[in-house]
């Protein structure tokens, strides 16, 4: 069965995207640590980081490094922190979370916003992200 990131990549699910290319695709956190918090997922659904071939693994970390020095450029903060932690969904993610403080990395700290938050928020990043390239 399909996870949800594979339902979000596909289009099935609504989301608030900042970048994609043939392997990889990145995305709003909707119950983000910190304003800005995206998370960057591979298209192949695999369950486990440490299973991705190494290739694979290594491009994400890549794909992951361009959308997290956007996200540092379009979203103030002090860094942005890099976890992959992967219990919620069998479906390998980087969270990018723009860090000011310790517990913005816990993720026992929500942030809310509204879709036209998300939206302006989606698109600061992108605006960054096409800068770069």
């Amino acid at each position: 069965m399909a996870t949800i990131f594979t339902k979000i990549i596909s289009g099935e699910i609504p989301c608030y995207k900042i970048a994609e290319d043939d392997n990889f695709f990145a995305f709003l956190d909707i119950n983000p640590n910190a304003k800005g918090h995206t998370l960057c997922v591979p298209k192949k659904e695999v369950n486990k980081i440490l299973d991705l071939d190494e290739a694979t693994y290594m491009a994400l970390m890549a794909f992951s490094r361009k959308v997290g020095k956007a996200l540092e450029k379009a979203i103030e903060c002090k860094r942005v922190g890099m976890t992959v932690i992967g219990l919620e969904v069998p479906h390998v993610h980087v969270h990018l979370i723009p860090l000011n403080e310790m517990k913005d990395a816990t993720f026992q700290s929500k942030v809310s916003f509204t879709e036209e938050e998300f939206i302006a928020i989606a698109d600061k990043i992108k605006a960054e992200l096409n800068q770069g390239m």
